[in-house]
């Protein structure tokens, strides 16, 4: 699953973090200047000035409920 995402704020960092930490598989966020893991909150506080960023998970999980907690990030 590969999904366009904005986060516009370190309150926005912190909840998506904290949505990240909740699943055991690897989330990483992709951007011009590199890739974090969503669980790193450093990794993704260098990542959000960024304008276009996308979250990565493998396709062969089920990304069910992380897209329904993702919502308030993605973007249009």
């Amino acid at each position: 699953m590969t999904v366009n995402i904005r986060i516009t704020s370190s309150e926005q960092a912190q909840r998506l973090n904290k949505t990240a930490e909740k699943y055991p598989y690897d989330i990483r966020i992709h951007g011009r200047s590199g890739q974090a893991d969503a669980k790193s909150m450093l990794g993704l506080m260098l990542l959000t000035i960024e304008d276009n960023v996308q979250l990565v998970v493998d396709d062969s999980i089920d990304t069910t409920d992380l897209r329904k907690d993702i919502e308030e990030f993605i973007a249009d």
